[in-house]
């Protein structure tokens, strides 16, 4: 429906219109300013085409909300597809790494950005742990740190974008 903006253009260019006309013939009477007045035929028309107007907008509108609220319940819908697909890719090769318990906590906050203070203070755990706990992952993961650790799982997304939104409807994991 937005495809055709010249549409809403015209609608809001006439609501637009519609209103100036009637703002204006009571700013008119208010301030007292004299004006010619219209024949009652051309002005009866001219309120029923403005109400039309006006009617029309409202009922633009309304079928453009409800357009835009589609869009957005499509919108999150993809979104908790993807974060769910992405879930399942990192918990398929936690499980092909052989990651402990303690090291998938670590692994999952070392993705959401956490320091490796952040992650000790949250897990009540030294930063020596932590930091030998993420050296573990790494070694399993086969990379050398947490930007390609990270980098493993955006590039698999990515090669597999096609395939993220029936991950979660077929259950079958991306990997």
């Amino acid at each position: 429906m937005l495809k055709r903006a010249w549409v809403f253009a015209a609608i809001l260019a006439i609501q637009t219109l519609c209103a100036v006309f009637f703002v204006a013939e009571i700013l008119l009477t208010v301030l007292g300013v004299p004006y010619a007045p219209i024949p009652w035929a051309y002005r009866e028309a001219m309120e029923l085409a403005a109400a039309v107007g006006l009617v029309v907008g409202v009922v633009l509108g309304a079928l453009l909300l409800r357009a835009s609220l589609r869009r957005t319940r499509a919108a999150e819908s993809a979104l908790r597809a993807a974060s769910g697909a992405f879930m399942e890719l990192v918990h398929d090769h936690f499980d092909n790494w052989g990651l402990t318990a303690a090291e998938r906590d670590v692994a999952l906050f070392a993705l959401k950005g956490m320091s490796i203070a952040e992650i000790a203070d949250l897990r009540q755990t030294s930063q020596g742990t932590v930091k030998a706990q993420t050296n573990a992952i790494y070694r399993k993961a086969g990379v050398n740190g947490r930007p390609q650790l990270l980098s493993l799982f955006v590039d698999e997304l990515m090669d597999a974008s096609g395939r993220i939104e029936s991950v979660p409807s077929q259950g079958s994991p991306v990997a």
